[in-house]
């Protein structure tokens, strides 16, 4: 069993005090900062560039764990690499090469993962579950924040967790959207090591209440 991540969404945070908040995290005893990246086209937002992702490098040696909602992501895993990402992750639904731009990303010395929307199936992603170091499980429809936990995606997490068993993967499993102190135990139970919170970490006034699920 892999040792439990609270990655807290900085897109949830005040957005005029981006580097504050990442004090925050690593004062809370928090490794990692989830940033999520959105091109308005593969979904309906647009949020940080790589250039803010350098700017916040330049204040934190937290764990940058990207999520890239591009639909052209092979295009711009250099880039992000590039401004400092630990981890890149990219979307199994648009129509590009997915295994080659998931080698480009080890390549350009970087962890890579795989993410897939509620609405697809396990099976989309398990051609490459041999090649990447994270599966991120989408619990709400990307886009947004604060959106309410998708139950329904919690039997692909234990579908997850049954493949990574019994093929003898090191893969971790991420849930992102709607993860608080209700849901988060839920994923837990059903496999999810790796756990996305925005709001629930962002708005909690005790916040070590939320990371004593993890810990």
């Amino acid at each position: 069993m892999k040792e439990p991540v609270l990655a807290p969404s900085i897109l949830a945070s005040d957005h005029a005090q981006l580097a504050e908040s990442l004090q925050t995290i690593h004062s809370e005893g928090l490794q990692w900062v989830h940033i999520d990246i959105m091109d308005g086209h593969f979904v309906p937002n647009l949020t940080f560039g790589a250039q803010t992702v350098a700017a916040l490098r330049k204040n934190s040696d937290l764990f940058f764990d990207v999520h890239l909602m591009l639909d052209n992501p092979h295009e711009y895993v250099e880039s992000f690499a590039n401004a400092g990402s630990n981890l890149i992750s990219i979307h199994v639904e648009p129509d590009y090469p997915i295994a080659d731009t998931l080698k480009q990303i080890r390549e350009l010395g970087c962890k890579c993962g795989i993410v897939f929307n509620p609405g697809t199936e396990t099976k989309a992603v398990e051609p490459y579950l041999k090649f990447v170091d994270l599966v991120l499980a989408m619990t709400v429809q990307p886009g947004f924040g604060g959106q309410s936990f998708q139950h329904e995606v919690l039997h692909k997490i234990s579908e997850l967790h049954a493949i990574r068993s019994q093929q003898s993967l090191s893969f971790r499993i991420e849930v992102d959207g709607g993860v608080d102190m209700q849901t988060l135990p839920l994923c837990s139970e059903a496999g999810a090591d790796t756990f996305v919170a925005g709001t629930a970490f962002f708005r909690a006034e005790d916040k070590q209440t939320l990371i004593s699920l993890v810990s």
